[in-house]
């Protein structure tokens, strides 16, 4: 979060879940979410169709000003090795 988006957090706690219904509409799934004691402030575990939902969410939050966005794209394990195979 930028210190702006500590700012909002702080006063009001329950923006974090708002976020995430704004999110889901926009066409992501959050398949979990936890508060880091990290560099990052939040790992949030989603899935979406595919990278242009991904990239397009990342510029509505980020545009904002109160936050900042990492991606990380991820397999299963299963999927990995189902490719190493084909």
């Amino acid at each position: 979060m930028t210190d702006e988006g500590r700012k909002t957090v702080k006063r009001y706690p329950m923006r974090i879940k708002e976020v995430n219904a704004e999110v889901e509409r926009m066409g992501i799934k959050i398949l979990a979410q936890y508060v880091a004691l990290s560099e990052f402030d939040f790992l949030n575990i989603i899935e979406a169709p595919d990278a242009e939902t991904i990239a397009n969410v990342s510029m509505e939050l980020s545009a904002r000003g109160t936050l900042h966005t990492s991606t990380l794209a991820a397999l299963t394990l299963d999927d990995f090795i189902d490719s190493l195979s084909k």
